[in-house]
């Protein structure tokens, strides 16, 4: 029924696309992006529905890595279902129409290297691309000078051994010569299957649409706002690695996700240093992300007091919620 739902909310057969492919197509931004929205908003939902998994009460609070901020935002009860898909569906054409305009190779390229090297060599990213502000390097070679599909910028955080770069697959190779021949550092450089460069310069659309969107009221709520605030439970915010602290926060912030660095290193430590999380369930298609919190936090699966798992298949939910029952008070017991 919720696949259903969705043919209906966006008028496009996506559920037939998820099924049957062809994978050219699922793979193309503007399906890929609610596809992936939807599938971990199912899988929270069958959790709820199936095993009686009771989100508010066992969840203190959310967060998801760049599109998974809008799933984390429906956990969370600050969108309905269907705002959220739209929102998704819209933003991801304008990205997709944005990185077929630009006609030259754009992309996204992780960055890993040895934890210790990764400051010195963010110093070195924002040194060659002119990001320091007045004095430093602002003469006309800095990237802001640039046209936006040249502009490259850091989009992601990952954890304390890599970032991802996005934007012109030229300027982004420029910049790795740059450092390995003058900055003394030589990163693993692993090419995305991304073809659009998220969180650079070139999605300004997107962040535009996102803010006028925002704005609107619900599709699916009458004389309702498309944000609902507050929410059921807090929602860390990408921007800021904080929890969003007001509704207007909460729409700039994920206006500006678009063209902005997503803080998922931060995020992680915040919750896990100060927030004090030793439990964490990642909801999705995938293990990306619970593999990112496993290593920061030390953990993969259930140990005492805590625990870090991933779901993204039906036959993993029995053992998961065995898990989280063993450990729902064994922290409490240190």
């Amino acid at each position: 029924p919720m696949l259903e739902e969705v043919d209906e909310t966006l008028k496009v057969p996506l559920s037939r696309i998820i099924a049957e492919g062809p994978n050219s197509r699922l793979m193309a931004t503007e399906n890929a992006q609610p596809a992936i929205m939807i599938t971990s908003i199912i899988i929270l939902r069958v959790l709820e529905k199936e095993f009686g998994f009771k989100t508010n009460e066992r969840v203190d609070i959310t967060l998801g890595h760049s599109l998974g901020e809008f799933a984390a935002l429906v956990a969370a009860g600050n969108l309905r279902e269907p705002d959220a898909l739209r929102l998704v569906r819209r933003r991801a054409e304008v990205m997709a129409r944005c990185s077929k305009e630009v006609g030259e190779e754009v992309g996204m390229v992780a960055l890993v290297c040895e934890a210790p090297h990764l400051g010195p060599m963010v110093e070195a990213i924002h040194d060659f691309l002119g990001h320091h502000g007045e004095g430093s390097k602002a003469d006309s070679s800095t990237d802001y000078d640039l046209p936006a599909v040249q502009q490259v910028l850091i989009a992601n955080v990952n954890s304390k051994n890599q970032i991802v770069l996005s934007g012109s697959i030229k300027r982004i190779n420029e910049l790795l010569t740059h450092l390995r021949q003058f900055a003394g550092h030589d990163p693993r450089a692993v090419r995305l299957k991304s073809d659009s460069p998220f969180h650079s310069p070139l999605m300004k659309p997107a962040a535009k649409l996102m803010q006028q969107l925002l704005d609107q009221p619900s599709q699916v709520a009458k004389d309702e706002d498309t944000v609902i605030w507050p929410g059921i439970m807090p929602c860390v915010s990408n921007l800021s690695a904080r929890p969003f602290e007001s509704k207007q926060q909460l729409k700039d912030y994920l206006a500006r996700q678009c063209v902005e660095t997503v803080l998922w290193h931060d995020s992680i430590v915040y919750l896990h240093t100060e927030e004090k999380v030793r439990r964490w369930i990642g909801i999705g298609p995938g293990k990306v992300g619970r593999n990112l919190v496993g290593k920061e936090v030390g953990m993969k699966g259930a140990v005492k007091g805590g625990g870090v798992w991933g779901i993204s298949d039906p036959r993993e939910v029995e053992a998961i919620l065995r898990d989280l029952d063993s450990t729902e008070t064994a922290g409490e017991e240190e």
